[in-house]
């Protein structure tokens, strides 16, 4: 069970927050403002922090400096009635991984949790498991036999391919533009067009065309997306 705290001010809140993590199977962790969650994050384990911005004593733009600051990577969900582009500007520059407007829809908000504990798994992990097929991300290999990753059988990848491949893998079901994926994946300055992409799609078409577990959609008009078969 995934620990998630929740720093809020506001007492009604808080509670309801508190409630409805609890009805999908998450333990909630209240905190009243940055101060008391960073006493609490010295005794107890968390995953992941729902975030207020605006509380007294430490508001959570300073909680988020200094935790980021600390070394501390926990994904940081900014939950608040600031709406204006600098707000989530500064939000993002401190280093919190997602941000959402009150009033809050609770099942958006569970859906960002998810991906969020998603993200976070892999990144500690170094690797994507979809199935029965493992990317391991330092090695660029992929296995689909359970094997460790240097046994013998694993398909080792070009690196744009395997990073292509990672990306879109790591966002089941989001469309990623050619653009987007030309700016993550190759330099920002790199003279390839966005045809590079079409190019290494195929590619990963062709390797993966047997996969039971994966398949890489063209949504017309718009990009690309990786889609679960189980």
């Amino acid at each position: 069970m995934f620990t998630i705290m929740v720093v809020e001010d506001d007492a009604n809140t808080r509670r309801l927050m508190c409630t409805v993590l609890e009805q999908y199977g998450y333990r909630p962790l209240p905190a009243t403002d940055g101060e008391d969650a960073l006493e609490q994050l010295d005794k107890k384990h968390v995953d992941l922090i729902i975030l207020d911005i605006m509380m007294p004593r430490m508001d959570g733009y300073e909680f988020t400096r200094v935790l980021r600051e600390s070394g501390n990577n926990l994904p940081i969900l900014m939950v608040t009635a600031k709406q204006m582009p600098a707000d989530k500007h500064r939000g993002f520059q401190l280093g919190t991984d997602d941000y959402m407007v009150k009033p809050v829809d609770h099942e958006e908000m569970l859906l960002r949790i998810a991906a969020l504990l998603r993200r976070s798994r892999i990144a500690t992990e170094r690797k994507l498991t979809v199935g029965s097929t493992v990317l391991y991300y330092d090695a660029l290999v992929v296995r689909t036999d359970g094997e460790p990753v240097g046994a013998p059988g694993g398909m080792e990848l070009p690196q744009k391919e395997f990073l292509l491949a990672f990306k879109l893998l790591s966002y089941p079901n989001k469309i990623f533009t050619r653009r987007q994926l030309m700016d993550e994946i190759w330099d920002m300055d790199s003279e390839s067009d966005e045809r590079t992409v079409d190019v290494h799609i195929s590619r990963l078409r062709d390797r993966f065309r047997d996969n039971p577990d994966f398949e890489i959609i063209t949504v017309r008009g718009l990009g690309y997306k990786a889609v679960y078969l189980k």
